[in-house]
């Protein structure tokens, strides 16, 4: 028979979110193998609070919030929040009660800040590989290393002339609003001018055609101070506003003349010959050669010794001081004479694939002889999958932050979330 579309309803309601979970769900082991993580800390996290005053919000479901921002794609903490108010799955996950109320998002990225100066991503994505059922999934011997370029949260407008640089003789234009080396007119000259625009019909204009204006609206005559602009320096006055048109061709900018008024960490680089430069930072990542997870992680500003002095850095951190030979594969931008000897010199065989265009390369047949080698090769191309993971789904594409620190918050983070997502599968090939 048919049944009846009517909505029952009663006075109580009793739900029991772990009921809700199915017990095959793959967020059932990556909270089982997170909360034990986030014990293991509980030390840590207790040094960053005060012993008095008003509780805030537990480090731990900030954390586990973060986590699932890079899960489920989740583009902001007022989203997060939003889907944290009815959705059951992220509230058990997270760790709210159904009769808790959700955060408010300022407050939330607030007490998440916190968390930033104790290196916290850093050691949960330690405390994660060190779990008693992550530690076999392990190499302890051979690692990859890698760089990839995360976009700044910074327009290529907002690179901008050093106030320290001159910005031309005294026979130079003044600077145009929007142009490099010219300030962005305030809130609201810039409200008012588009108000203006509006109100007489403007639109977007070349440079040798006459701006078009409303035909009801009172005409200035020619000749007169007010008359509507006919040059290409008045066009640009005219049209100036948040986001006004620029022409960059034939300017000369780089970093050592020019920076960024919205993130002045962000560098512009490019990736390689004939490929746009853009403003971004370099995240780094080593790698364990047997599963591809990440065991370091780090992001700096965008520099072309970034990526090998990083190398070092995470290596002599994973490893430090150690005697037992360790191998490192690597691409073709870490074939240099400096970074391969300092590689033989910490106990690390240099697996770095040979670029051999225009010069000699620094690996030869002592270390291309051995089967290893190639295995090695092989091997280190499982660290773009992380990358790669971590920009489509975690987040960052384009990082809606700002400053090395907080970008590296979230990029090491990811990291860990990417180790995780792994684990429903690997630890369930591992015991069956």
């Amino acid at each position: 028979m048919r049944g009846s579309d009517t909505t029952t309803g009663s006075l109580f309601s009793y739900v029991d979110v772990e009921g809700r979970i199915p017990a095959r769900h793959p967020l059932r082991l990556i909270r089982a193998v997170v909360n034990e993580a986030l014990a293991a800390l509980d030390a840590e996290f207790a040094e960053l609070y005060a012993a008095g005053g008003r509780p805030s919000i537990a480090p731990e479901k900030l954390l586990r919030g973060s986590l699932l921002q890079a899960f489920f794609s989740i583009r902001s903490e007022r989203q997060l929040m939003e889907q944290l108010d009815y959705n059951l799955l992220f509230r058990w996950f997270v760790g709210l009660g159904l009769d808790e109320a959700v955060w408010d998002h300022s407050t939330y990225s607030k007490n998440r800040d916190r968390l930033l100066a104790a290196d916290v991503a850093r050691k949960v994505l330690k405390a994660i590989l060190a779990h008693p059922k992550v530690a076999p999934l392990l190499s302890d011997a051979h690692f990859s290393v890698d760089g990839t370029l995360i976009q700044a949260w910074a327009s290529m407008k907002s690179f901008q002339a050093k106030a320290s640089e001159p910005t031309g003789g005294a026979d130079a234009p003044p600077p145009i609003a929007g142009r490099s080396g010219a300030p962005e007119p305030d809130g609201e000259a810039a409200a008012g001018q588009e108000a203006r625009e509006q109100h007489e019909g403007k639109t977007e204009v070349a440079d040798d055609e006459p701006l078009k204006t409303n035909a009801n609206a009172p005409q200035e005559p020619a000749g007169s101070a007010d008359a509507a602009p006919t040059t290409s320096a008045d066009r640009y006055a005219a049209k100036k506003g948040r986001n006004a048109e620029v022409d960059f061709h034939g300017q000369k900018r780089s970093n050592a003349t020019h920076a960024s008024t919205t993130d002045p960490e962000a560098r512009l680089y490019r990736k390689g010959p004939g490929k746009e430069a853009r403003l971004c930072f370099m995240g780094h990542a080593m790698a364990e050669n047997r599963h591809g997870l990440v065991v370091e992680s780090t992001l700096t500003e965008a520099a072309g010794t970034a990526e090998r002095a990083a190398a070092k850095d995470m290596i002599e951190s994973h490893s430090p001081g150690s005697e037992r030979r360790l191998t490192v594969g690597a691409d073709k931008a870490y074939d240099t004479a400096d970074f391969v000897t300092e590689l033989r010199q910490m106990c690390v065989t240099p697996h770095v694939a040979q670029n051999t265009t225009g010069r000699c390369s620094a690996i030869d047949a002592r270390t291309t002889r051995h089967a290893g080698y190639a295995v090695s090769q092989r091997k280190r191309k499982l660290i773009e999958e992380a990358f790669g993971w971590a920009k489509t789904i975690g987040g960052l594409a384009r990082m809606k932050l700002r400053g090395t620190r907080r970008m590296g918050f979230a990029f090491t983070l990811a990291m860990a979330a990417y180790n995780l997502i792994r684990l429903p599968k690997l630890i369930g090939t591992a015991t069956a």
